[in-house]
């Protein structure tokens, strides 16, 4: 879908106003609202942080475990971001150790979408320098692309090991 001017966008419309914190910094994020970054919300960074990625673990996605993934072609929008789907296991280490520097020219994103502590996040991520890599559930993404193994690349051309 090709991207609308300014003069084409549809205007936004109030629905309700209850009071509280206006809304409109947080509309920089949207991209489409018109507000210019300055005035953008921004979190003060001497705030304490409520919680941490630790407070996110266990990660476990019923739907999949590791073992061998076959190339399956997929039809997916050319310029979606490329993904990989790991867990805290060695198929996935030695995995991402000999597909690392292919991740990183794809510029990939990294699931994980099954570790348990804290010192398995490290481990991945040791094994994956230079790459972002999220702790996140997988269940959903294994049913929409009818996957039951990882690790596994998802680019716009397919399902690769």
């Amino acid at each position: 879908m090709p991207e609308m001017s300014l003069a084409e966008r549809p205007a936004l419309e109030v629905l309700a106003d209850h009071g509280g914190e206006p809304a409109r910094p947080y509309f920089v994020a949207i991209g489409m609202a018109d507000v210019p970054e300055e005035e953008g919300y921004a979190p003060d960074p001497r705030a304490p942080v409520p919680f941490s990625e630790a407070d996110m673990l266990p990660v476990t996605s019923e739907r999949l475990s590791p073992g061998e993934v076959r190339f399956r072609p997929l039809e997916l929008p050319s310029r979606m971001t490329p993904f990989f789907l790991v867990g805290d296991d060695a198929l996935s280490l030695r995995w991402l150790e000999a597909r690392g520097e292919t991740l990183r020219e794809l510029n990939a994103v990294g699931l994980i979408v099954e570790v348990a502590t804290p010192e398995g996040l490290e481990r991945l991520r040791e094994a994956a320098p230079g790459l972002e890599l999220r702790p996140t559930p997988g269940d959903d993404l294994a049913q929409r692309l009818g996957l039951a193994h990882y690790p596994v690349l998802v680019t716009a051309q397919g399902l690769e090991q």
